[in-house]
């Protein structure tokens, strides 16, 4: 019922077969497929995140509008030492063409803290910009070196308990933030994919959860509902209440 494109970086599909636009080509194809009512797209990289992207993502019917943004920091520093590109403003500026096409739009990503010559500055930039972002769910990492990486070699290397707490600071701000942006969602509409059926409820994902990492929905259900409704169903529903990211 939903196909779940995952790579290590899916904005790059195309160029070694000299079409870096294939992903957008590609896309309504799947969503034309008997059977697969929704088609998902996990890991972009924001700095090759074109608005052609963006465009069939949020329009496309049939792919949801969700938008997995591996941002892994917002301080300029950090990103350049990471070999990767972009700054808050850079970053929102994208968030808001995905809202201007799609303002229910899924967005979640991915954080390191206390990578090597990281500052409180820095982590005081992420702070900030993951604040203004309202993205649904930030996973949270502390860095730790991996053999036969650029930045196992680099100085500047945090102590591990400086590390935990940063990774403790960022994730305290990130639950509060998830818990206000699944509130924000009450009195929306949303259309839920069934995955459970028991006791008097049905348990799902709307457009904007992927699997096991964005929470889930909740739906109750009357005693004729409970008969009708079967794992795999697509039902639609208003949002009444929120807990964490769950809905």
């Amino acid at each position: 019922r939903e196909l779940f494109l995952v790579s290590e970086n899916s904005t790059s599909y195309g160029k070694d077969l000299g079409d870096l636009r294939l992903l957008e080509t590609l896309l309504p194809e799947l969503a034309a497929i008997d059977g697969v009512e929704r088609v998902r797209v996990s890991y972009l990289q924001p700095a090759e995140t074109r608005p052609s992207l963006v465009e069939a993502i949020a329009t496309t019917p049939g792919v949801v509008p969700y938008f997995d943004l591996s941002f892994q920091h917002a301080s300029p520093t950090v990103l350049r030492r990471m070999r990767r590109f972009g700054d808050p403003d850079a970053f929102l500026g994208l968030l808001d063409r995905v809202r201007a096409l799609a303002p229910r739009a899924g967005v979640r990503s991915n954080v390191i803290v206390g990578f090597p010559g990281e500052t409180e500055a820095d982590v005081d930039v992420l702070c900030d910009f993951l604040a203004e972002a309202r993205l649904d769910v930030t996973g949270v990492f502390g860095y730790s070196d991996e053999d036969g990486t650029e930045a196992a070699s680099f100085d500047a290397k945090l102590e591990d308990d400086e590390i935990r707490a940063r990774v403790e600071r960022v994730s305290s701000l990130v639950d509060e933030l998830t818990a206000e942006r699944a509130a924000a969602r009450i009195g929306e509409p949303v259309t839920v994919l069934i995955e459970a059926v028991a006791e008097g409820v049905a348990e799902g994902r709307a457009d904007h959860q992927a699997p096991e990492v964005d929470g889930s929905t909740t739906m109750e259900l009357s005693t004729r509902q409970l008969e009708e409704v079967h794992v795999g169903d697509l039902m639609t529903a208003t949002v009444i209440g929120s807990e964490g990211a769950d809905l």
